[in-house]
C-alpha cells in the first residue's frame, strides 16, 4: 500500500509541476506530460518496471477518448467521412508501410522483417493528436477532420495488422486471442491479456465472422433501446455518482465485449459513441467521462517518457535521432502528397502533414507482439520502440511548426483564388461578411445605404451571391484593396473578420490612413477590447456581450422584476460597462497578464463595487417613485 501512495504520488506530482511548465511556454500539454515521465524516470530514476503495466492501464484513456469523439459525431457524418477513411486513410497506411519496409530492406532486413516494421512505424499517435487538436480547436478544420479520418481507419487497420504478423513468422495459426491477435496452435503464451476469456478462441472463420457481427449488433441495439430506460433507473436513485458509475460502465463493459470478439477496444467504444451521439444523455457522458480521459491519457504520456531507454539512446543518440527524424520525413512527405491529391490546401494540410508525421503508441503493441512472433528479433525492436518513443517525443515540436506556418499563412481561400477587381466604393465599407458581418450589411443596406463588402473566403461571398447580395473577394487587411473599395472617402468601416489579429491590424492600418474615419470594430472578448481600443476603433463591439446582456434580461424578468425594470436594470449594466472598459483599457499592459496587473485589478475591484451601487441606487429611486 505505502509503495503504491508513493508512485501515485511521484506520478501526480509530476504532472502538475511539469505540465502547467509547458502549457505556459506554449508547448502543450502532451510536450509537459513526456518531460515530466523523463525527469521522474532515466532523469531521476524514482519510477522503475511498473511503469510497462501501468502503460497498459493508461491506455485505456485512448479508449475513453474515442468513445468522446465518437459522442461528437452523428453517424450520417461518418458516411459523410466514408471517402477519407477509405481512400486517404487506405492510401496512407499502404504507401507508409511500403516506403518505410523498402528503407528497412536497405539497411539490411530481411523482407519479414522490414513488413513488420514498416506497419508498426505506418500507424501514428492517436492519444497524442488527438489531444493536441483538441487543445488547439484545430479538430473542426479541414486539415483536423482529415487527420481524424486517417487516424480511425489506423485503428481499424490494427486488427488485420495483428492477424498478418504471425504469418511473416511461416507459423501455422490457428486462433485469435481476445485482444484481436492470432495465436500459434500450441502456444497459449500468445493469448495476449484476457487469458482464456475469449468468444471466438477455436471457432471456425465463419463462426468468428458471427460472434463479432453479432457482438457489435449487440452494441448498436443496446445503444439505442437499454441507454433511455437505464438512464432512467439511474435518475431515480438521486445520486451523481452513480451517473459516473454508469458512464464508466458503459465505456468498460463494451471495450470487455469488444475484447472477447478480437476487436480493438478503442474501435468498440468508438462506434458506441457514435450510436449515442443522438442521445438527450450524451453531454452527461461527457462531462462525466472527460476528467478520467484527461487523466489517463496525461498518465499514458508520463509512462511513455519514462519508459524510454536512455542507455541505449546515449551509445549511439546520432543514429536513432537520424532515423526517428527519417520516419517523420518519409511519413510527412507521403502525407503531404496525399494532402494535396485529396484537395487539402495551404494550413489545412501541412496540418495533416506534421500531425500524422510521428509513429504512434500502436507501434508499441506491434513491435512486441512481433517480437513474440518471432518475426522481428529482440534487438531490431530495442531500437525500434526508441524510434517510436523519440518520434512521439517530437510530435509537440511539429505542431509548433505548424503554429509558426500558419500564423505566415494567408487563409486557404484567399492564398487560393484571384481577388476580385472591386469597380465600386461606397461610404461604408465592411470587412467580413460571416455571422456577424452579414447582420450589419443587411441592416445598414434595407436603410437605403451604400455598402463594399470585401471578405476573403470564396464560399462566403458565392453563398452571399446567392441571397442577392453583392461582395468582393479578397483579403480586407491588404491596402491596396482597401484603397480600391473607397478607404480615401468612406465614412464608416466595419472590421468583422473572424480572425481577431486581422481585425487588429485592419483597424491600425486604416487608423494611420484615416484619423478621421469612424471604425467599428468585432472583438473576439475583452482583452481584444483593449487591443482594438488602443489600434483606434471607435466603436468596439463584443460579439456575444449584446446576446449575454439580454440572457441576463430575460433572467430577471422571470424572478420576480418587471419587464421595465429588467429593461433599466440592462441599460444601467451596459452603460457601466462600456464606461468601465475605457478605464480599464487605461490601465491594460499587453506585456502583463491581467491577472498579474495589480494597478488593473485594483481598478476592476472599484468599478464592480460602482456596477453594485449603481444597481442599488437605482431600486431605491425606483421603489420611491412606486411609493
Amino acid at each position: 500500500m505505502e509503495n503504491f501512495l508513493y508512485q501515485a504520488a511521484i506520478y501526480l506530482a509530476a504532472a502538475v509541476i511539469a505540465v502547467p511548465i509547458a502549457a505556459r511556454l506554449g508547448l502543450g500539454s502532451v510536450l509537459g506530460y513526456l518531460a515530466a515521465g523523463i525527469i521522474i524516470g532515466p532523469v531521476l530514476g524514482l519510477v522503475g518496471s511498473e511503469t510497462q503495466e501501468l502503460q497498459h492501464f493508461a491506455e485505456f484513456g485512448v479508449v475513453m477518448m474515442l468513445f468522446l469523439i465518437g459522442l461528437e459525431l452523428e453517424p450520417r457524418a461518418l458516411w459523410d467521412m466514408r471517402h477519407r477513411l477509405i481512400g486517404l486513410g487506405g492510401l496512407q497506411i499502404a504507401i507508409s508501410t511500403l516506403a518505410l519496409m523498402v528503407a528497412a530492406m536497405s539497411a539490411g532486413q530481411d523482407w519479414p522483417v522490414a513488413l513488420a516494421i514498416g506497419l508498426a512505424l505506418s500507424l501514428s499517435s492517436t492519444a497524442i493528436v488527438l489531444q493536441t487538436l483538441s487543445e488547439k480547436g484545430l479538430m473542426q478544420t479541414s486539415g483536423g477532420r482529415s487527420a481524424f479520418s486517417v487516424l480511425l481507419t489506423q485503428d481499424i487497420a490494427v486488427i488485420p495488422i495483428l492477424a498478418i504478423l504471425p504469418l511473416l513468422a511461416g507459423k501455422a495459426v490457428t486462433s485469435i486471442s481476445s485482444d484481436g491477435s492470432i495465436a500459434r496452435a500450441g502456444d497459449k503464451a500468445a493469448a495476449g491479456y484476457g487469458g482464456q476469456m475469449s468468444l471466438v478462441e477455436g471457432l471456425p472463420g465463419w463462426g468468428v465472422t458471427l460472434v463479432t457481427i453479432a457482438a457489435v449488433g449487440a452494441v448498436v441495439l443496446a445503444g439505442v433501446y437499454l441507454t433511455r430506460p437505464v438512464f432512467r433507473y439511474i435518475h431515480a436513485a438521486r445520486l451523481r455518482e452513480m451517473y459516473t458509475a454508469l458512464a464508466l460502465l458503459i465505456v468498460v463493459g463494451i471495450s470487455f465485449l469488444m475484447t472477447l470478439v478480437g476487436l480493438s477496444p478503442a474501435l468498440g467504444a468508438f462506434l458506441a459513441g457514435v450510436v449515442l451521439a443522438n442521445s438527450e444523455f450524451r453531454h452527461e457522458l461527457e462531462s462525466d467521462l472527460e476528467p478520467f480521459k484527461g487523466l489517463l491519457l496525461g498518465l499514458f504520456f508520463i509512462t511513455v517518457g519514462a519508459g524510454i531507454n536512455f542507455a541505449l539512446f546515449f551509445s549511439e543518440p546520432a543514429d536513432l535521432i537520424g532515423l526517428a527524424l527519417l520516419v517523420i520525413v518519409a511519413k510527412g512527405t507521403i502525407l503531404y502528397v496525399l494532402g494535396r491529391a485529396f484537395g487539402l490546401k495551404g494550413r489545412n494540410r501541412w496540418l495533416f502533414t506534421l500531425s500524422l508525421a510521428q509513429a504512434g503508441e500502436f507501434g508499441f503493441v506491434l513491435v512486441a507482439f512481433s517480437v513474440q512472433q518471432h518475426v522481428i528479433p529482440q534487438s531490431v525492436s530495442e531500437k525500434l520502440l526508441l524510434i517510436i518513443a523519440l518520434s512521439m517525443l517530437i510530435t509537440p515540436l511539429l505542431f509548433i511548426i505548424y503554429d509558426f506556418i500558419s500564423s505566415k499563412m494567408r487563409d486557404v481561400s484567399s492564398a487560393s483564388h484571384e481577388p476580385d477587381a472591386i469597380d465600386e466604393q461606397g461610404p461604408v465599407i465592411i470587412a467580413g461578411i460571416g455571422r456577424f458581418g452579414q447582420i450589419v450589411n443587411r441592416l445598414v443596406q434595407a436603410s437605403g445605404f451604400k455598402t463594399v463588402v470585401l471578405d476573403s473566403n470564396m464560399e462566403t461571398i458565392q453563398l452571399m451571391r446567392k441571397f442577392g447580395f453583392k461582395g468582393f473577394l479578397g483579403d480586407p487587411t491588404r491596402p491596396e484593396l482597401l484603397k480600391a473599395a473607397g478607404l480615401a472617402k468612406a465614412r464608416v468601416l466595419v472590421a468583422a473578420m473572424d480572425d481577431k489579429d486581422a481585425v487588429t491590424r485592419l483597424v491600425a492600418f486604416a487608423r494611420r490612413e484615416r484619423s478621421d474615419l469612424h471604425i467599428i470594430a468585432r472583438a473576439y472578448d475583452r482583452n481584444h477590447v483593449y487591443h482594438l481600443y488602443r489600434a483606434g476603433a471607435n466603436d468596439i463591439v463584443r460579439e456575444t456581450f449584446d446576446g449575454s446582456l439580454r440572457a441576463g434580461r430575460y433572467v430577471l424578468e422571470n424572478i420576480g422584476l418587471s419587464e421595465f425594470e429588467a429593461d433599466a436594470a440592462e441599460r444601467t449594466f451596459y452603460f457601466h460597462d462600456r464606461y468601465a472598459v475605457r478605464q480599464l483599457a487605461e490601465v491594460w499592459d499587453p506585456n502583463i497578464p491581467a491577472t498579474e496587473n495589480e494597478a488593473y485589478l485594483a481598478r476592476a475591484r472599484e468599478l464592480e463595487k460602482e456596477l453594485e451601487l449603481a444597481l442599488l441606487n437605482r431600486d431605491s429611486q425606483q421603489e420611491k417613485k412606486s411609493a
